[in-house]
C-alpha cells in the first residue's frame, strides 16, 4: 500500500510539473470564486443591515421568551380538547390537500411527460402551468383562498392542493419520462392500446416513486398547514396565533410541543412506509 501511495504521489507530481499551467489556472479559479463568494456574503450582510449587536440582543430576548414558556401548560380540560381537535384538523388539512393535489396532478403529468403527451403544445402549457402554481407559495395561496371561500379549513385544503399540483406535476412527469421504455413496447407489441401501455407499462414502474413523493409531501404539508392556519385557514395554527396574541406563552410552548410530536410521528410512519414500498418494488423487479 505504501508503494502504491508513493507511486501515486510521484505520478501527481509529474503531472503537475508537466501541466503546470492547467493546475495553476484551476487553483487560481478556485481562489477567485471563493473570494467573490466571501465578498458577496459580506456585502449582502452589510446591505441588509446585519449587526452583531442586534443579533446578541435578539438572543437575549429569545432567552426571555423561552423562560416565559416554561413550564408548558394546556390550561383546563376543555382547552386541551380544543387544541387536540385543532391539531387533528391540521393533519386532516394536510392529508386532504396533498391527496387532492396528487389525484389532479397524476393525469396532468402524463400530458407534461415527453414520452406520454399527446401534443407538444399541451406539454408546453402543462409544464408552464405547473411552474406557475409551484411558483406561488402556499401561504400566498392561503391568503387568496381565505378571501375567496372564507375562513376555515376548506381554504387551507385548497391552498395546499393548488400549490402541490405544480410540485407533483413536475415530479410525476419527470418520473414518467425516466421510466423504462421496454415494458411499454412489450404491451404495444402484444396488441395493447396507448392507455394499456400507460396502465401496465408505466404505472407499475413509477407507482413506488409517486407514493414516496406523496408521503414526503404529506409530512411537509403538516408543517405548512400549521403556518397557513395563522392567516385564518383553520387548524392548530389559528390556536397558536391566538395564544401568541394574548401572550399565553406557556400554552404556546405546549402547542409547539404538540406540533413537533405530531410531525415526528408522521415522519417516522412515512419513512417506514417509503422503505417498505422501495423494498417491495426492488423485490418485484
Amino acid at each position: 500500500m505504501n508503494g502504491d501511495d508513493g507511486y501515486s504521489a510521484l505520478e501527481e507530481t509529474a503531472l503537475r510539473t508537466r501541466y503546470r499551467t492547467s493546475f495553476g489556472a484551476n487553483d487560481r479559479t478556485g481562489y477567485v470564486i471563493t473570494a467573490l463568494a466571501a465578498a458577496l456574503l459580506v456585502f449582502g450582510l452589510w446591505h441588509l443591515g446585519f449587526s452583531f449587536t442586534k443579533f446578541l440582543n435578539g438572543l437575549a430576548n429569545l432567552g426571555n421568551f423561552i423562560t416565559l414558556m416554561f413550564p408548558p401548560s394546556w390550561g383546563d380540560t376543555a382547552s386541551l380538547l380544543r387544541l387536540l381537535k385543532a391539531l387533528g384538523e391540521t393533519v386532516a388539512i394536510a392529508f386532504l390537500g396533498t391527496m387532492l393535489a396528487a389525484v389532479i396532478a397524476l393525469p396532468l403529468s402524463f400530458l407534461a411527460a415527453n414520452n406520454t403527451t399527446v401534443s407538444q403544445i399541451l406539454r408546453f402549457f402543462a409544464r408552464r402551468s405547473f411552474d406557475t402554481l409551484r411558483g406561488v407559495d402556499t401561504l400566498v395561496w392561503a391568503l387568496i383562498w381565505v378571501n375567496v371561500v372564507g375562513l376555515g379549513p376548506f381554504a387551507g385544503v385548497l391552498a395546499i392542493a393548488i400549490s402541490d399540483i405544480g410540485s407533483f406535476g413536475k415530479l410525476f412527469s419527470e418520473a414518467i419520462e425516466a421510466s423504462d421504455r421496454k415494458p411499454v413496447e412489450g404491451v404495444i407489441a402484444s396488441g395493447g392500446s396507448r392507455l394499456h401501455a400507460i396502465r401496465f407499462g408505466i404505472l407499475p414502474q413509477v407507482s413506488p416513486v409517486l407514493i414516496s413523493q406523496y408521503l414526503y409531501y404529506f409530512e411537509s404539508n403538516t408543517r405548512s398547514a400549521t403556518i397557513i392556519g395563522i392567516v385564518g385557514a383553520g387548524g392548530i395554527g389559528l390556536q397558536l396565533s391566538e395564544q401568541i396574541r394574548t401572550l399565553e406563552w406557556q400554552t404556546v410552548c405546549f402547542i409547539i410541543i404538540m406540533i413537533l410530536i405530531t410531525v415526528s410521528i408522521i415522519d417516522l410512519i412515512s419513512t417506514r412506509l417509503r422503505i417498505a414500498i422501495s423494498g417491495n418494488a426492488g423485490t418485484t423487479i
